[in-house]
């Protein structure tokens, strides 16, 4: 009896790991990116919800630009600009804390090209441009791709920067 309450409580144990990854997914990069190109809102309230359970430092600059690009999809003019400006807080306090975080000043780079004039949200995209392109070999793979990804339709970016 005592052998069968100890196997079976051991069994409990060693599912549980495999339960739980099952119902909490993972902050993938390339699946940011993705979605952040996609120009879908229910894939991009999926994503912020796995961006909010990320156990990361670097959330809150996901975070902001995820809403951001939300912003830019909605209809509603008040709620575009209360996305907007959420994601705006956000993102900045992110590169506020981790000024070298090239991948922030991409993301920044990305929302500024496409933001309407009436936000102010410009001036950066000279600066975010070059450490872009100054630290483009050092980021991840998937971050270089989707930059490059990118470039096909930005005006300000070009492959041939890298």
């Amino acid at each position: 009896m005592r052998f069968q309450s100890v196997l079976i409580l051991i069994l409990f144990w060693a599912g549980i790991p495999a339960i739980a990854g099952t119902a909490v997914q993972k902050f993938d990069k390339s699946a940011f990116y993705s979605v952040m190109a996609s120009g879908d809102v229910e894939a991009i309230n999926k994503e912020l919800e796995i961006v909010a359970d990320a156990p990361s430092k670097e959330k809150q600059g996901y975070e902001g630009a995820l809403l951001m690009r939300k912003a830019g999809l909605v209809k509603k003019p008040k709620e575009k600009l209360a996305l907007f400006k959420s994601g705006r807080i956000k993102l900045e306090t992110a590169l506020l804390a981790d000024n070298e975080n090239t991948e922030f000043h991409f993301l920044r780079l990305a929302i500024e090209e496409h933001a309407p004039k009436i936000v102010k949200y410009k001036k950066d995209i000279p600066g975010d441009k070059l450490l872009v392109v100054k630290n483009f070999k050092s980021l991840p793979q998937s971050v270089q791709h989707a930059i490059l990804d990118y470039c096909k339709n930005s005006k300000v970016l070009r492959k041939e920067d890298f």
